[in-house]
Order: structure tokens, then C-alpha cells, then sequence
């Protein structure tokens, strides 16, 4: 939606526009990988690790939120991180399954039964609890946008993209139960799959097509650092640590 033309009030500016991220971000996160390849005695980049990347290369603060919009900010702008796991050959990704939260309909309006209800009304009610967790945040931040990193199986080869976070207007879409009782969100003018929410657990996925304009970054895989070599380079030795309490075999 195209923002209104004001005469008096000094429109605010993101610190870059949406999917155009700055030059520094490259080097900074192939950096950050090939650290944690060479330190990790298993490789693994998760939830919490992507949004501290995330926030040093883009000079931001990692500020982790219970709501998970607003993980990483910088200044007026604030950002959700995702990170999942893409195909063997990304550059035939489509589209990611995000998982966004846990809307649960008992627990926000009391609502038992749920699978035995109305799946338009169920859907409503799951698509109310994300918008108000979205207007919730947009009172506090002007710019608002999820930012995903899709990693390949080795952890050499990464898709990354952003968007701006959303309302959904429940009116557009549709839904069904599926087979395995789980509820799912269709778009009424193409039938696209864009919302699963589970009732177990209650969590709610978004389904989001990959951008053309992606960023995809290859990393070379380092050689191990094995751990004596970074005992060595912090000199560890007995003055490391002492006995609190002495309960070990004589």
C-alpha cells in the first residue's frame, strides 16, 4: 500500500530499503560461519546464533523477544531472524515454511473443541492473534520486517531475504482440515497454501515465496580447529579454575 504524500511532517527513512542489504553484510557473515565451522565440533546455525549474525552485520542491537518480531533492532526499524533448512539445490528454492509463533484460540478467547468448529472461524481467530502481535510491535517501530536465511544440509551454501512483517486480512483466505487434523490458510483468488496451524502445540507457520532478488552466499569450508590448539591460544592452565567443592574419588 502506497503511503500518503504529507506537506508538514518528515516522513522517517529505514536504515536501508527492503532486501537491499548493505555491502559489509557479506564479508561479516562469511566471517561468522567460517568461525563456527571451525570451532564447532558439529556444525549447526540456529534460531538465536542467526539473530546475533544478523544484528552484527548490520551494526544493529540483538534485543531476543518473547514475541519474535522484534529479535534485532536499529534505530526506527526492527526485525524478526529465521533460519531453515532448504533443499539439496537452493537455487531451485521456491518457497520456505516459517514457523511464527503459537496462536492459541483457547487460551486468547476460551475456545475449546476446536477442531469441531467453523475452519473459517478458527482461521480468523489464528490470523486476529498474529495481526495484534504485529500492530503491537508497528506501535513501537516504524519499519517492521522479517529476514530469512535459508542453509543448505553442509552449511556451505545460504539463501538470505527480507520482507516487510504483515497483517493478514482474514477476508482473503480461506480454510480447511486437513487429514491430519491440522488447520490450513488458502489465498480465495489463486487457492495458494500460506497458513498451517497446528492445534497441538498450537503453532502457526507461514508459508512465503523466495524473492528472484535473493542474496546467495557460498562459504569455502575451513579445516577443524581442534580443541588443544584453542586451549593453547588462550594459554589455558590450572589457574583456570579452582575447587568449590571437594566430592571426587581419592
Amino acid at each position: 500500500m502506497r503511503e500518503p504524500k504529507l506537506r508538514t511532517v518528515n516522513k522517517a527513512s529505514a536504515p536501508f530499503a527492503v532486501n537491499v542489504f548493505p555491502n559489509k553484510l557479506i564479508e561479516i557473515f562469511a566471517k561468522e560461519v567460517v568461525y563456527m565451522m571451525a570451532t564447532k565440533s558439529s556444525m549447526s546455525l540456529e534460531g538465536n546464533e542467526w539473530e546475533q549474525i544478523f544484528a552484527k552485520c548490520i551494526g544493529a542491537k540483538w534485543k531476543p523477544s518473547n514475541v519474535g518480531l522484534d529479535d534485532v533492532v536499529l534505530d526506527n526499524c526492527c526485525w524478526g531472524a529465521k533460519t531453515v533448512f532448504g533443499l539439496t539445490n537452493l537455487d531451485k528454492q521456491q518457497k520456505v515454511r516459517l514457523i511464527s509463533g503459537r496462536n492459541s484460540p483457547t487460551y486468547s478467547y476460551g475456545i475449546d473443541k476446536l477442531t469441531s468448529e467453523n475452519p473459517n472461524e478458527i482461521g480468523k481467530l489464528i490470523l486476529d492473534i498474529w495481526n495484534e502481535r504485529v500492530s503491537a510491535v508497528r506501535q513501537i517501530f516504524k519499519f517492521v520486517r522479517t529476514v530469512v536465511l535459508v542453509k543448505s544440509k553442509d552449511y556451505k551454501d545460504y539463501l538470505l531475504f527480507e520482507f516487510d512483517t504483515i497483517r493478514y486480512d482474514p477476508e482473503l483466505y480461506y480454510f480447511k482440515w486437513n487429514k491430519n487434523t491440522n488447520l490450513e490458510g488458502y489465498e480465495k483468488t489463486t487457492d495458494e497454501h500460506k497458513f498451517t496451524w497446528q492445534p497441538s502445540g498450537s503453532q502457526f507457520t507461514i508459508i512465503e515465496n523466495i524473492p528472484d532478488k535473493r542474496l546467495h552466499i557460498s562459504v569455502k569450508k575451513p579445516e577443524q580447529v581442534d580443541r588443544e590448539t584453542i586451549l593453547k591460544a588462550v594459554n589455558f592452565d590450572n589457574s583456570w579454575y579452582s575447587i568449590v567443592s571437594d566430592h571426587i574419588e581419592k
